[in-house]
């Protein structure tokens, strides 16, 4: 049982046959997919499965073709849906960190709070110091991107998501674009995330991250979730030749 059936919570997400085409390549072939709220999701599977694409829907950055996406009960993908509204309560943090150059970490971390929130800049600027100074950022406040390493620029990604307290955080590849030294400083901020309850789905490369964080492991191949269970399951005992295959070349490159 997970912790949202634990709690007769509805799901924090859920899509129903999503399928999502772009030209004559289809990506997505029927996605089923149910996240539980306080869930953290690991998706994993070779390059071109799936993950980034699957992300990109729940966010609505790409239109589905067919099927269904819910979140926190309000269907995403039904007509006319307020698609800016949506968005507020969907965290979303790429691989490129896409921090606006020109503005300080303040400025960044306040823009969307202030303009599509309406926060006062007091109180804006008041959540932006309590994150940057829960994850280790506030002498760097009036910092531009720039001058900042590459660990330090994703974790004010995630902490520009997290000031507009989403109810979802989706986290894509958010480590690939670092150096090794630095990836330790990021999964550390996503690992207290998932301590705090926060709802994740998150699509990574780093297998022993995702064994020790995740609820449950999703395994895509080829646009479809061939297998999921708990992380000891997939890790330890897949059913699916195929999930075998793909941790077979991740062992064998020492990865896992």
């Amino acid at each position: 049982m997970r912790g949202g059936e634990a709690r007769g919570e509805a799901p924090a997400l859920v899509l129903e046959g999503v399928h999502k085409s772009f030209g004559e390549e289809e990506v997505l072939k029927g996605i089923d997919l149910i996240v539980e709220p306080h869930e953290v999701v690991c998706l994993i599977g070779a390059s071109g499965s799936g993950k980034s694409t699957l992300l990109k829907c729940v966010n609505l950055t790409e239109p589905v073709d067919s099927g269904r996406i819910v979140v926190d009960g309000e269907e995403i993908t039904a007509p006319g849906v307020n698609v800016n509204r949506v968005r507020q309560k969907i965290g979303i943090v790429f691989q490129a960190f896409n921090l606006f150059p020109h503005m300080t970490v303040i400025q960044n971390i306040t823009l969307a709070p202030r303009e599509v929130l309406k926060k006062s800049r007091k109180e804006a600027e008041g959540r932006a110091l309590e994150l940057l100074e829960r994850f280790g950022l506030l002498d760097k406040r009036d910092e531009y991107p720039d001058r900042l390493s590459g660990g330090q620029q994703q974790r004010v990604a995630i902490v520009r998501a997290l000031a507009m307290r989403p109810s979802v955080m989706l986290l894509d590849e958010v480590t690939s674009a670092l150096d090794p030294e630095l990836v330790a400083e990021v999964l550390g901020v996503i690992r207290e995330l998932a301590g705090e309850g926060m709802t994740m789905l998150i699509a990574t490369h780093e297998m022993g991250f995702a064994r020790d964080i995740a609820s449950r492991v999703c395994f895509l191949d080829e646009g479809r979730i061939l297998e999921q269970g708990p992380p000891e399951k997939i890790f330890s005992s897949p059913e699916n030749p195929r999930t075998r295959r793909f941790l077979q070349r991740i062992i064998a490159a020492g990865r896992l």
